[in-house]
C-alpha cells in the first residue's frame, strides 16, 4: 500500500467525522429540517453549477478562481448535508471506498493494466 494512502487513511475517519458533526450541528441550529431528497437535489444542482463553470472555462471563457472556489464549497456543504440527512458516516465511507479502489488498482496493476 502506498505511503500516500496510509497517510491519507491515518486520521481520516476522525477528522472527517468531526467536520461532519459540525455541519450537522450548524444545519440543525440555524436552518429548517429538510429530507435527504432535498439535499440530494441540492447537491446535484450545485455540482451542475460547478460543471457549467468548467464547461465555460473549457470553451475559453475566463472564469474567476473565486467562482470555482464558491461552487466547490457549495458542493461540499451540500454533500455534508446530504450525508447527515441519510445518516452516512463520510469518514468511514471514504476510508472503505479508498481501500476498495486500492485493491482494484493493485489487481489491475498485477495484470499490467492501469486503473
Amino acid at each position: 500500500m502506498p505511503e500516500s494512502l496510509l497517510l491519507l487513511l491515518d486520521g481520516l475517519n476522525e477528522s472527517l467525522n468531526k467536520i461532519q458533526l459540525g455541519f450537522d450541528a450548524y444545519q440543525n441550529d440555524c436552518f429548517d429540517k429538510r429530507p435527504p431528497e432535498f439535499f440530494c437535489l441540492e447537491l446535484n444542482g450545485e455540482a451542475g453549477e460547478l460543471a457549467n463553470l468548467e464547461k465555460k472555462s473549457w470553451k475559453g471563457k475566463v472564469i474567476s478562481p473565486d467562482r470555482f472556489q464558491d461552487e466547490a464549497a457549495d458542493v461540499l456543504i451540500a454533500l455534508f448535508n446530504y450525508a447527515n440527512a441519510r445518516n452516512i458516516n463520510l469518514g468511514e465511507s471514504v476510508q472503505t471506498k479508498l481501500l476498495t479502489i486500492e485493491e482494484k488498482r493493485i489487481f489491475l496493476e498485477g495484470k499490467g493494466e492501469k486503473f
